[in-house]
């Protein structure tokens, strides 16, 4: 019996050698990989998810008796002041893109508050708005409650 060789469709060109351009480089490997990732047809979706997933938390309401005991505390600060007073305040920072904002706090010396422009000037020059903050404490409160309860 005799063996017939077996023809397929490229037969003819399948041992040729691989053709090299002699006018561009070799694409390198990361690069060719590049042209097969996927494709985002919608630039900036992700984003716009990401950033609607995003929480941001409701201004509170400051209640009387909080605006009445945030006002001693600022009149003592503005007494005390001189002594660059060390304090935590707890303040709220309005959210550029959406409604609501979050809570923060920030640690340091009181350098000035400025009641014409309603700010607060610490030490390191950052500014607090005075209607954004929900409360402040302090070593120097403490000593203010242990002198009032000896009286």
């Amino acid at each position: 019996m005799e063996k017939r060789q077996v023809s397929h469709k490229y037969d003819d060109i399948i041992n040729l050698p691989h053709h090299r351009s002699d006018k561009r480089p070799k694409m390198p490997l990361c690069d060719r990989a590049a042209q097969f990732s996927p494709f985002a047809a919608l630039t900036g979706y992700d984003e716009a998810i990401k950033e609607s997933a995003r929480l941001t938390e409701q201004r509170r309401e400051l209640s009387d008796e909080k605006k009445n005991e945030l006002n001693a505390k600022l009149s003592l600060l503005r007494i005390k002041n001189r002594s660059r007073t060390e304090v935590n305040i707890i303040y709220f920072i309005p959210d550029q893109k959406k409604d609501g904002g979050a809570y923060t706090s920030v640690t340091g010396a009181v350098r000035r508050i400025d009641d014409c422009r309603r700010i607060i000037i610490m030490e390191n020059q950052q500014k607090i708005p005075l209607d954004d903050i929900w409360g402040i404490s302090g070593q120097v409160f403490r000593e203010m409650e242990t002198e009032v309860e000896q009286l």
